[in-house]
């Protein structure tokens, strides 16, 4: 099988090392926040309208949105650590307009309704940016779209046909060697700051009323009882709050109710940031558009300017750990830095000595169907929603309004979609999951290194509607 374009002549390994030495461990985008002080954590017996289990974007959107609606309700939002700590304070900080992870899976998926999905997608991205500047969000926010570039023959091949960039074209855009052609969505994905992002919700949130507690995880949601007279009791470590409607919005951690914990899987995904570049290092590459990119592998890559110039550079590996676990421990992988950094110097070899300033990691929530799923529990005065899949930045905003119209009990146009009322097929246990993800981490591997052609393995994935990404 033939080498990928990212294996052929790459850095030494001494540049390698050279470039990492001295990158801070940790999500740069949460580095580069002010200090500030933590919000109280729950302690005691109180009653409240609704509950927010999670302080990451689906818990504070749903808080927001659920203040916007009803500014009388009472909304009080628990949090486990600190609020945007996890997936939300270390994305990439692409904000897509797509609910279904791109174009192909989801008229795969929901042929029928796939322009309605796409029309609220981008009606949702119009709204976040309305509410972005309606609060004065402060998130770095570009619209600036993103550009898919093909790095194999077969990829160019797949790119032919409306709003093709030539080899030129897509130089002229951003001067990599390692771009035969590309397309320029220009309307349909924002750049942003998460770390900014989920500290400003915090703070509109607040401001419409909402209680805000960090370092109160919630252990448990108690069995019913006559006592409760309907109300739901969440236990903490220093009290119980009852609540007549809750949201789980725990993203790839358990989830409180045991029935979905089979829905997704942690799958670690890897980060570099650079340093500031310099004016010259910025004119030889180009991007005076500030896109988003990303490549067409299966193994892909995706990669954006900061508003200071730094590049984020991230993706490629998928890599899980047996038994679901999600440990800090995994957050590191010296190998995955590695192999980023070697791959980014292939992109841009005339940035040849610029230097990492930060290395992170973390776990994303997968489902099989590669986007977000929907679930309720008691009656429905529960509702869930996990599996966004590494489009969350985005896509979580519409799943608070999912969840709110389900616990308020609402017919809308968003919950009559198949794709809410469905429920994707779950991971197999122990030790066949294990197995078949690394079987298909092998096999996209293989695909890579082969055309693109997908062997027997991942057809027979395809046609039974199973997955596994990053």
């Amino acid at each position: 099988m033939q080498a990928t374009v990212f294996e052929r002549s790459p850095p030494t390994p001494s540049a390698i090392r050279f470039s990492l030495e001295g990158a801070v461990d940790g999500s740069f985008w949460l580095a580069d926040l002010p200090p500030r002080e933590p919000f109280p954590p729950y302690q005691g017996e109180h009653e409240v309208d609704l509950a927010i289990v999670g302080g990451g974007y689906l818990g504070l959107w749903t808080a927001i949105l659920a203040k916007e609606r009803d500014p009388q309700r009472g909304v009080v939002v628990l949090e486990a650590r600190r609020v945007g700590w996890a997936a939300s304070g270390r994305n990439g900080g692409f904000c897509e307009a797509s609910l279904t992870h791109g174009e192909e899976n989801g008229r795969k998926r929901w042929p029928e309704e796939y322009a309605q999905l796409e029309a609220l997608g981008l009606r949702n991205l119009d709204e976040l940016e309305a509410t972005i500047a309606r609060y004065n969000i402060d998130c770095d926010f570009e619209r600036t779209g993103c550009l898919t570039v093909a790095v194999e023959p077969y990829q160019d091949e797949q790119l032919r046909g409306e709003d093709y960039l030539s080899m030129e074209a897509i130089r002229a855009e951003v001067n990599s060697p390692t771009y035969l052609s590309g397309q320029w969505d220009r309307h349909t994905t924002a750049m942003l700051h998460p770390g900014k992002l989920v500290a400003e919700l915090a703070r509109v949130a607040t401001g419409l009323g909402v209680r805000i507690h960090e370092h109160s995880a919630v252990d448990a949601i108690a069995p019913a009882s006559r006592a409760d007279q309907g109300r739901i009791r969440l236990r903490t470590a220093a009290g119980s709050l009852s609540a007549t409607r809750v949201v789980l919005a725990t993203n790839v951690f358990p989830s409180l109710l045991r029935r979905y914990r089979l829905h997704t899987v942690p799958v670690y995904d890897y980060v570099l940031m650079t340093e500031r570049l310099s004016p010259e290092q910025l004119r030889s590459i180009g991007w005076q558009h500030r896109q988003g990119i990303a490549d067409m592998a299966n193994q892909f890559h995706y990669y954006r300017l900061s508003r200071d110039n730094r590049i984020l550079f991230g993706g490629y590996d998928a890599v899980y750990r047996y038994g679901k676990a999600v440990d800090d421990a995994y957050d590191l992988r010296q190998a995955s830095f590695e192999r980023l950094a070697s791959h980014f110097f292939t992109t841009f070899p005339q940035l040849d000595g610029l230097k990492f300033s930060h290395r992170w990691g973390g776990a994303i929530d997968t489902s099989t169907r590669f986007c977000a799923f929907f679930g309720s529990a008691r009656g429905g005065n529960i509702a869930h929603a996990a599996g966004f899949t590494g489009l969350g930045v985005g896509a979580t905003r519409f799943a608070a309004n999912v969840l709110l119209d389900k616990i308020d009990r609402l017919d809308t146009e968003r919950t009559r979609l198949r794709m809410v009322r469905e429920m994707p097929p779950p991971f197999p246990p122990e030790p066949f999951a294990f197995l078949g993800i690394q079987a298909t981490r092998w096999s996209m591997d293989r695909a890579d290194h082969n055309g693109g052609k997908r062997n027997l393995f991942l057809r027979a994935m395809d046609a039974v509607g199973l997955g596994f990404d990053s």
